[in-house]
């Protein structure tokens, strides 16, 4: 292993890094922790468990409980509200993929 890779410096601009204890995501979003375990619960984002146990949420899941707490707050039950998220992943991942395709389609067509 690369020592350097260990260093806490190396996950600041991990947007994947579970950096956030669950007190200190929740008050980040305005939210409660049960918000969060409820997210949970259905599936929209699973924290990582430190060695305690405890519950660590990245900056990515925060985007993401960010998004189900805007959807919430429009009226949206919170069943609903993940699955719209993860829908709106699925079609963003979609269209990545397919971009990615015209792209090699492009080059096969102009070699």
């Amino acid at each position: 292993m690369d020592p350097a890779s260990s260093r806490p410096v190396d996950h600041l601009d991990d947007d994947d890094y579970p950096a956030y204890t669950m007190g200190r995501a929740a008050d980040m979003l305005g939210i409660t922790p049960a918000f969060l375990r409820a997210l949970g619960e259905h599936r929209l984002i699973t924290p990582l468990r430190s060695k305690g146990g405890h519950r660590r949420y990245s900056r990515y899941q925060l985007r993401i409980a960010a998004r189900a707490r805007e959807l919430v707050d429009q009226g949206t039950p919170i069943e609903a509200a993940c699955r719209i998220i993860i829908l709106e992943d699925q079609l963003e991942e979609a269209r990545r993929i397919n971009a990615r395709h015209r792209h090699h389609q492009q080059q096969d067509s102009s070699a």
